[in-house]
C-alpha cells in the first residue's frame, strides 16, 4: 500500500485453515493474497472455532471465537477495537456463526468502532425470519458489502433492498495456474491416455454425486477408458452427526453400478498445491449439485477459472457464470442428461477446448493477485466512508456526554392493532387477534404513548384520533358504582370481568396523571384530572406493591400539575410508606428488594419510590429506591455486561435459581423508565448508561443477539426465548418499545442544548 494509505492494518474474521470448509479456503487465500500483494498492510484473522480444542492456526491468528459462546464475540469485538485495525472484512455464511441463522456475529458487529466489508457467501431470496432478521442488521452495520455474482447483487438491491453504492462485485479468487493440457499432469496419477472427470469439494448429501455415479454406466459404454475422481472429505458437521454413512453408501453404489474401478474416492482435504495437480488431471469438471439456490460456488469457481470444461447442474452461480457457451448445464438429479453431455463433450474434443479457453480467459480476472487489489479498494471506500461518522467509543459513554442513534418513529403496528374501539391485547405475527380482545392495561399504554408524541411533536390528526379513542376506552373502563377499572373486553365489546386487577386500577391511575401534567389538550386534561379523583380512593384499598407503585408514578405527574390536591398527597405519602415498610420487611444485605421474588415490572417499584421522594422532598424514599434499583440493575445484567431482564419462566425466588428466559419487553421498558427517573434525581450519568444498556436489549443487545424491534412492521416481538424469538407483535411488547423510545428521545431533547454548551 501506498505511504498514504489510510488501510494499514486489516482484520479478517471467519473460518479459517486448517479448519475444513471453503469458507475457510476462502479467508486464507484473501488473507494471505492481500500481504503478498500489499505488504506495508498487517494483515491478521480472527476466526471461529466449532470445536472445543480449536485448530492449530498459523501466527496471522490472533484471536479466537467460540462459536456458540455469545460472550466470545464480545471479547473478540473488544480485541479488534483495541488492536486499532483501519478496517474489518468479515466473511459472512449463516451456519458458521453461533445463534439462530448465526445470530451471534451481529453482536460483534454492533461493538465494533471501524467501518467492516462483509463479504457475503450466501444470498437468499425466500430468506426465514431469523435469516431475515440477520441479515438486515448485518446489511446495516457493513459499511460496503461484497458479492460475487451479477444475481447475489441483484438480490441485495431488489430483495435486501441494498443502495447500489454500498455493493461492490468482486469474483470469487482462484489460484493462478497455467493453461496446459490436461495431459501434462496424469502419469501423476496413473491415468495417462484415459478420460478424466472431477468433482471435488467437501462432501455431502446435497452435492448429487449419487446422480454422477448412476451416469456412468451409459458414459463407460462409449468410453470405457473414462475415470471420475471424487476428492474431498466428508464435511466435518456430517462426519459429527452421520459418521461416514454418505460416502460408503457413494462406494457402494459405485460397486453395484459395476463401475468401482473407474471411480476413485479421495477421502482427504488438500491444499492448494495438491489441489491445482488434481484440477489440472481433469478434462471434465462436474458440479452435479441439488441445491438450485447455491448463489456461489468456491469449486466451480476454481475449476471454470483455471481452464476445465465444466457440466454442471443450474444453481444460481452456475448458471451465471456457465452462460454463453461457457460450460454446459444440465436438470438436477438427471442421471441420463449427464451422461449424454459428459458423452457429447468427450467425442468433441474442439468444442471441449474452445470452452476451456473462454473459461480460462475471463479467470485472469479471478486470480487472487487481481481479486484483492479490488478488495483493497472497497477498504478504501469504506474507510471514505466513514469520514464524517464519529468512531464508537470503546467503553458505553452515556447519553450525557454522546447523543445514542435512536431508530426513527414507525407506528404502522400501533395502528394496524387499533380499531374504533381500543388497541387489541394480543397478535398473531403482525396481525390483530381479535379472539383475545382488548385489555384496559394496553389501552391505558396506548394513552400514555401519545401524550409522550405530543412532546415530541409528532402528533398528527390520526395520532390525536387514537388518542381519543383511547381515553374513551378507559373511560369506558371505569365503573362508578365500584369507583374502579374493569380490565378485560372481549371483541363484542362486553366486559369479562366485573372489577379489573390492581395493576389497571394503578396503571390507569399513573397514565391520568400523565395526562393532567403532560398533555397539551385542555379538554384531555380536564376529563384526565376528574376521572384521577373517582378512582383514586380504591387504589387505597389495593393489596399489590406494583399497583401501589404505579399509582404513585401517576400521584407524582398529577401534583407537578395540582401541588395543592389534599387527597393525592395524602395517598403518595399512604402508599410511599407502604412501599418502605415492605422493603424494610424483606430486605437484607444480600437481597435488597421488597418481595421475596423478582417478577414482571421489577423496576417499577423502585422507580415509584424514587418518583415519589424526588416530587415529595422524601430523601428517605429517594435512598431506598435508588438502593434497590441499583441492587436490581446487577441482577439484570449478564456476565458480559448487556442487559439481561428476569424471564417470566419460571422468574426468580430468592435462595432458587433464576429464570433467563422468556425474557419480556415489559422489563427492559420499566429498567428504562427507572433509570431515567433515577438520573433526574441524581444526575448521575451512570443511570443514563443504564438505560441505554436496557434499550439496546431491543435492538439485538441481548442473549441472542437479535433485534427484538421488527423496524419493518412498527412492532415488537412478544419476547426473548432460549433458542429464538417470539414472533408475535403483541400491544403489550410494542408498547413497551414505543414508549421507551418516547422517553429516550424525550430525554435527549433535554440533554442536547447542554451537550452543545459543553462543546462550544
Amino acid at each position: 500500500m501506498n505511504q498514504n494509505s489510510d488501510v494499514r492494518k486489516i482484520a479478517f474474521i471467519g473460518d479459517y485453515l486448517p479448519r475444513k470448509c471453503g469458507i475457510a479456503t476462502f479467508t486464507h487465500d484473501l488473507c494471505t493474497s492481500t500481504a503478498t500483494q500489499f505488504p506495508g498492510a498487517d494483515c491478521f484473522v480472527v476466526p471461529v472455532n466449532d470445536l472445543a480444542e480449536g485448530y492449530d492456526y498459523p501466527p496471522e491468528v490472533r484471536f479466537e471465537i467460540e462459536e456458540q459462546e455469545l460472550d466470545s464475540y464480545l471479547r473478540a469485538a473488544d480485541f479488534l477495537n483495541f488492536s486499532n485495525a483501519d478496517v474489518v472484512c468479515l466473511q459472512h455464511e449463516y451456519g458458521i456463526f453461533g445463534g439462530p441463522a448465526g445470530s451471534h456475529i451481529v453482536r460483534l458487529l454492533r461493538h465494533l468502532r471501524m467501518p467492516i466489508v462483509t463479504t457475503l457467501h450466501t444470498v437468499l431470496d425466500r430468506p426465514s425470519e431469523d435469516q431475515r432478521r440477520v441479515m438486515d442488521q448485518v446489511l446495516d452495520l457493513s459499511s460496503r458489502v461484497v458479492v460475487m455474482s451479477e444475481r447475489a447483487r441483484k438480490f441485495l438491491r431488489e430483495i435486501w433492498k441494498v443502495p447500489e453504492s454500498k455493493i461492490d462485485l468482486i469474483l470469487h479468487g482462484i489460484p493462478d495456474m497455467p493453461f496446459v493440457d490436461p495431459a501434462f499432469y496424469k502419469d501423476q496419477f496413473g491415468v495417462e491416455g484415459k478420460h478424466v472427470a472431477l468433482t471435488f469439494g467437501l462432501l455431502s448429501p446435497n452435492k448429487g454425486i449419487e446422480h454422477m455415479l448412476r451416469a456412468m454406466p451409459s458414459i463407460l459404454e462409449e468410453f470405457p477408458n473414462f475415470v471420475y475422481i471424487v476428492l474431498g472429505a466428508t464435511h466435518p458437521s456430517l462426519v459429527r452427526e452421520q459418521g461416514e454413512r454418505y460416502r460408503i453408501s457413494l462406494e457402494r453404489l459405485a460397486q453395484t453400478l459395476g463401475i468401482k474401478k473407474n471411480v476413485s474416492f479421495y477421502n482427504r482435504f488438500v491444499e492448494i498445491n495438491e489441489l491445482i495437480e488434481f484440477i489440472g488431471v481433469a478434462d471434465i469438471y462436474i458440479t452435479p449439485y441439488l441445491n438450485p439456490e447455491q448463489i456461489t460456488s468456491g469449486t466451480l469457481a476454481y475449476a471454470f477459472g483455471c481452464g476445465k470444461s465444466v457440466v454442471s447442474t443450474p444453481y444460481w452461480h452456475a448458471e451465471e457464470l456457465l452462460a454463453e457457451g461457457r460450460g454446459v448445464l444440465v436438470p438436477f438429479a438427471d442421471s441420463n442428461a449427464l451422461a449424454t453431455e459428459i458423452r457429447s463433450l468427450l467425442r468433441d474434443d474442439s468444442r471441449r477446448h474452445a470452452m476451456r479457453k473462454k473459461g480460462y480467459m475471463l479467470g485472469r480476472e479471478m486470480i487472487w493477485s487481481h481479486v484483492v487489489h479490488q478488495y483493497v479498494d472497497s477498504f478504501h471506500r469504506a474507510r471514505r466512508s466513514r469520514l464524517d461518522v464519529p468512531i464508537r467509543p470503546l467503553a458505553v459513554r452515556t447519553l450525557a456526554e454522546q447523543s445514542m442513534d435512536l431508530p426513527g418513529w414507525r407506528l404502522d403496528h400501533l395502528l394496524r392493532m387499533t380499531d374504533s374501539a381500543g388497541m387489541f391485547q394480543h397478535a398473531t405475527l403482525t396481525i390483530p387477534n381479535f379472539a383475545e380482545g382488548y385489555c384496559t392495561d394496553d389501552n391505558a399504554r396506548a394513552f400514555l404513548l401519545t401524550i409522550l408524541l405530543e412532546q415530541l411533536g409528532q402528533s398528527s390528526p390520526q395520532i390525536a384520533q387514537t388518542a381519543s379513542t383511547y381515553a374513551a376506552f378507559l373511560n369506558y373502563a371505569f365503573d362508578a358504582q365500584k369507583g374502579r377499572f374493569r380490565n378485560f373486553m372481549g371483541f363484542d365489546r362486553r366486559w369479562l370481568e366485573d372489577v379489573g386487577s390492581d395493576d389497571s386500577q394503578g396503571r390507569s391511575l399513573w397514565v391520568l396523571g400523565a395526562c393532567v401534567h403532560r398533555s397539551k389538550r385542555r379538554d384531555l386534561q380536564f376529563w384526565a384530572s376528574q376521572l384521577f379523583d373517582l378512582a383514586l380512593p380504591a387504589l387505597l384499598e389495593t393489596t399489590s406493591p406494583r399497583a401501589w407503585a404505579f399509582g404513585l408514578l401517576g400521584i407524582s405527574h398529577y401534583l407537578q400539575r395540582l401541588a395543592g390536591a389534599r387527597p393525592a398527597s395524602q395517598a403518595r405519602d399512604i402508599l410511599t410508606q407502604r412501599l418502605l415498610d415492605r422493603f424494610e420487611a424483606s430486605a437484607t444485605d444480600d437481597w435488597r428488594w421488597f418481595e421475596d421474588r423478582l417478577t414482571y415490572d421489577n423496576a417499577r417499584l423502585a422507580q415509584g419510590l424514587i418518583a415519589s421522594g424526588r416530587n415529595g422532598g422524601d430523601p428517605e424514599a429517594t435512598r431506598v429506591g435508588l438502593d434497590a434499583l441499583g441492587w436490581l440493575v446487577q441482577h439484570h445484567k449478564s456476565p458480559s455486561g448487556h442487559f439481561r431482564p428476569i424471564g417470566c419462566n419460571g422468574f426468580y425466588v430468592r435462595e432458587q435459581g433464576r429464570a433467563q428466559f422468556d425474557q419480556q419487553p415489559v422489563e427492559a421498558h420499566a429498567m428504562i423508565s427507572a433509570s431515567l427517573e433515577a438520573y433526574q434525581a441524581t444526575e448521575d450519568p451512570k443511570w443514563l448508561a443504564e438505560a441505554r444498556l436496557a434499550f439496546e436489549w431491543f435492538l439485538g443487545g441481548n442473549d441472542l443477539g437479535l433485534e427484538i424491534y421488527d423496524a419493518k412492521s412498527g412492532g415488537c416481538c412478544d419476547g426473548l426465548q432460549e433458542d429464538r424469538i417470539n414472533q408475535n407483535q403483541g400491544a403489550e411488547s410494542t408498547l413497551a418499545f414505543l414508549l421507551s423510545l418516547a422517553e429516550m428521545k424525550l430525554l435527549e431533547s433535554i440533554l442536547a442544548p447542554h451537550r452543545q454548551v459543553q462543546t462550544s
